[in-house]
């Protein structure tokens, strides 16, 4: 599958690394930095969402989208592990659940842009989970260094998930280097936390204008 995200906000918060293990299955362990362990929601827009080589359908093919996301990695291989996933799309939804056995969820979503700054709303249609977060990027453009905390966070080229059986899957995923910026964010309501996890401190916050990404079928993650 093949599809663009577009003006991406990352927020980032340390996390206890107890709290979610117990939302993590193994063998996956829970990767930290510098001892810490770290939870990612990240806003955007999805665009040109289709099969690799074919066009993308009209409609269908863009909408808003929300990820809850933290770090993980088996046999050494870094990646990443969703606890879930919010789209405006059904259609999107229903066929991401089945395909790469994530879990997404419908949601009512709106984008609003004023310049460079976006006026972000979800609300989830199946809870209260929701965000209502205005963002903007603050500086130049800059891939992250390898060995720093950003890079860390977001170079990552693979995710990994568990099947009916709770046998862990991953599905590999090609994309260039982040062009991240330095990013501010007004937070109104953020409920996205999984399993009770308290938000405490201030967000690291980066942002991205752009990213064209391939994602490969499952495949067991032993295989």
């Amino acid at each position: 599958m093949a599809q663009t995200w577009r003006d991406l906000l990352f927020a980032h918060w340390t996390v206890p690394a107890e709290a979610l293990r117990a939302l993590v299955p193994e063998p996956l362990t829970i990767e930290r930095f510098d001892g810490s362990a770290w939870l990612g929601i990240t806003p955007f827009e999805v665009s040109g969402m289709r099969l690799r080589g074919t066009p993308p359908l009209p409609w269908v093919s863009r909408f808003p989208e929300l990820n809850v996301r933290t770090y993980v990695s088996l046999g050494g291989k870094p990646g990443i592990w969703f606890f879930s996933l919010d789209a405006a799309r059904a259609l999107a939804v229903a066929a991401a659940r089945l395909t790469y056995r994530l879990p997404y969820f419908h949601a009512r979503m709106t984008i609003a842009r004023q310049g460079d700054r976006l006026h972000y709303r979800s609300r989830r249609s199946s809870s209260e989970r929701q965000l209502v977060v205005d963002y903007a990027p603050t500086g130049g453009v800059r891939a992250p260094p390898a060995g720093t905390l950003e890079h860390w966070l977001t170079e990552r080229y693979c995710l990994y998930t568990a099947d009916e059986r709770r046998g862990v899957m991953r599905a590999e995923i090609h994309h260039p280097p982040w062009p991240l910026q330095e990013a501010r964010a007004d937070v109104a309501t953020n409920t996205m936390a999984p399993g009770g996890i308290a938000l405490v401190d201030a967000p690291l916050l980066h942002f991205a204008r752009r990213q064209d990404v391939v994602i490969w079928p499952l495949r067991p993650a032993g295989a």
